[in-house]
């Protein structure tokens, strides 16, 4: 969805920082072989996401939600190379297809991935964060948020995808639409607790940035 004319999103894009090769090939790849290939970040996104943890720098992070590995490949991009990225999804269909990806990039022996509830798996990595993506499931995100706050390092950064979702956030919600609802919760969470400062950006599907205090 475009929060911006289409042809004023066209030019933004054609103005941006162009994907890496490998990306490029990840994407074809994801959509000749995999459902739902909109569920890919893409290359303006992406581009988002890499300088972002480039100004970062961070020694670890954690995506929650990896899909076919796209995010994952641009967040590394900014880590530090003695970090590690810790990446989990719940679908292990898709854990070979990451892998050689991740392997094919410089970083894919500091990519670690784990496949199952998010909720069961993060309680147990014992390090704390400097970068957070949350892109998974919607109904779910309040509780990732309590999961990981305290696994944060001051000054750390939290990333939330989705958060307008298509503009669903400004619209009457139906009664049984558990990821509008959901989202709305979370949003509110993050504009009113005192642990973080945060900044909501029109960005593709709506991009936050909150920033541990």
């Amino acid at each position: 969805m475009h929060f911006i004319p289409e042809a004023l999103d066209t030019y933004v894009v054609n103005h941006t920082e162009q994907e890496p090769e490998l990306l490029q090939k990840l994407t074809r790849e994801t959509y000749q072989k995999i459902l739902q290939p909109r569920m890919l970040s893409g290359p303006y996104q992406g581009r988002v996401l890499s300088i972002l943890s480039k100004l970062i720098n961070p020694k670890y992070i954690l995506e929650i939600g990896t899909y076919t590995g796209y995010s994952a490949l641009c967040l590394a991009e900014g880590m530090k190379k003695t970090g590690a990225l810790h990446t989990i999804d719940v679908n292990e269909e898709l854990e070979d297809f990451q892998r050689k990806y991740f392997d094919l990039s410089s970083c894919g022996d500091r990519i670690h991935q784990h496949i199952g509830n998010a909720t069961e798996i993060i309680p147990n990595l014992d390090m704390k964060f400097d970068l957070v993506f949350i892109d998974a499931d919607k109904p779910n995100y309040p509780t990732y948020f309590n999961l990981i706050i305290d696994k944060m390092n001051p000054g750390g950064v939290i990333l939330s995808d989705n958060v307008l979702w298509s503009g669903k956030v400004i619209e009457k919600v139906k009664e049984d639409d558990l990821s509008t609802k959901a989202l709305l919760a979370y949003n509110k969470v993050l504009v009113e607790d005192n642990r973080i400062e945060t900044v909501l950006l029109p960005i593709r599907d709506g991009l936050t940035i909150s920033r541990v205090l």
